[in-house]
C-alpha cells in the first residue's frame, strides 16, 4: 500500500493539496490554478520530441575544477553530489531528434543539477548544438531552467555568456531558426545570454524569468516591485517574450514555429 504522504502534494502557487496521480496525468500541471511544476529533462524531452527519435550527444563531457574552488564543500564534491542525485553528468542534456517529423538539435536544462547553473560544459554543449545544427541544416530548441552562471568556475563561467551568444549568432547568420523556451526559473547569466536570443521566445505559464532576484532588486532600488513582477505573464505584457505556451500545447506550437521560421529564413536568404 502506498504511503499516504506520497500520494498528495501541495501546489506552490495556489497552496491546494493535490492528488499526485492527478497531477501526473495532467503533465505535472496543477489542475486548480495551472501552475507548471518543474519536471526532469527526460520528461521534458519526451513531451516535445517524436517517440524514439532522441539521440543524446556529448555524454562524456564533465566539469573540471580549474580554480580548486571550495566553500562549505569542494566544487568537485558538489558536482559528484549532483551527478548522483540527478543521474546526469551536467546541468544540460543535449542531442538531436525530431518534432512533428522535423529534425532539430535540442537541449534541456535541469534545475536539480546545481540550480541549472551554466559552467564551461553547459556552454560547450550549447556551442556544439549550434555547430551541429549548421552542419545538418536544422533548427535549435533549448529549454532553459537556471539560476545563472556557476560561481565555482569564476570568470570561466561568465565567458560562456559570450560563447553561447556567439554560437547562436552564427546559427542565425546561416539562416537557421532558434527557439528558446523559458521555464521556471530562468535567471542570471542564462537569461542574460542565449535564453533571450531566440527568433521566438516562448515561456511556460507563471515561470520566474529575470536577471537578479526580486528581493535583491527591491533592496537595491528601495522600492516595492509590481505584483507578478518577473513572471512570464508580466514579461509578455511588457514585450519581453513572444508567447506563453501551456505544456500540453508545447510540441504542436514548436512544430508549427519550426516550419514557419524555416520558410521565413529561406525567403530572407533568397532576397
Amino acid at each position: 500500500m502506498e504511503d499516504t504522504d506520497l500520494q498528495w502534494i501541495q501546489c506552490k502557487a495556489c497552496r491546494e493539496m493535490l492528488y499526485r496521480k492527478e497531477v501526473e496525468r495532467n503533465l505535472q500541471v496543477c489542475p486548480k490554478c495551472n501552475y507548471h511544476f518543474r519536471i526532469s529533462t527526460a520528461e521534458r524531452l519526451s513531451l516535445v520530441l517524436d517517440e524514439g527519435s532522441f539521440v543524446e550527444s556529448d555524454t562524456n563531457l564533465e566539469p573540471l575544477d580549474p580554480l580548486r574552488f571550495k566553500d562549505k564543500m569542494k566544487y568537485e564534491e558538489r558536482v559528484l553530489e549532483s551527478q548522483q542525485k540527478t543521474r546526469a553528468k551536467e546541468a544540460l542534456v543535449s542531442g538531436q531528434g525530431t518534432i512533428c517529423g522535423q529534425r532539430v538539435m535540442i537541449g534541456a536544462m535541469n534545475f536539480e543539477f546545481m540550480g541549472g547553473s551554466m559552467g564551461s560544459v553547459v556552454g560547450e554543449k550549447i556551442a556544439r548544438l549550434a555547430e551541429r545544427a549548421m552542419a545538418e541544416g536544422c533548427g535549435v530548441i533549448i529549454f532553459c531552467s537556471s539560476g545563472g552562471a556557476r560561481m565555482q568556475e569564476g570568470i570561466l563561467s561568465l565567458m560562456q555568456m559570450a560563447k553561447t551568444s556567439a554560437a547562436i549568432g552564427r546559427l542565425k547568420g546561416n539562416g537557421l531558426p532558434y527557439i528558446s523556451v523559458l521555464t521556471d526559473p530562468t535567471t542570471g547569466g542564462v537569461s542574460a545570454s542565449f535564453a533571450m536570443l531566440g527568433d521566438v521566445i516562448l515561456a511556460e505559464p507563471k515561470a520566474i524569468i529575470g536577471f537578479a532576484g526580486q528581493r535583491v532588486i527591491e533592496q537595491t532600488i528601495k522600492q516595492k516591485l509590481p505584483e507578478g513582477f518577473q513572471r512570464s505573464e508580466y514579461l509578455l505584457e511588457h514585450g519581453m517574450i513572444d508567447l506563453i505556451v501551456e505544456r500540453k500545447e508545447m510540441k504542436k506550437v514548436i512544430g508549427k514555429l519550426l516550419s514557419l521560421l524555416k520558410k521565413q529564413k529561406k525567403r530572407e536568404i533568397e532576397t
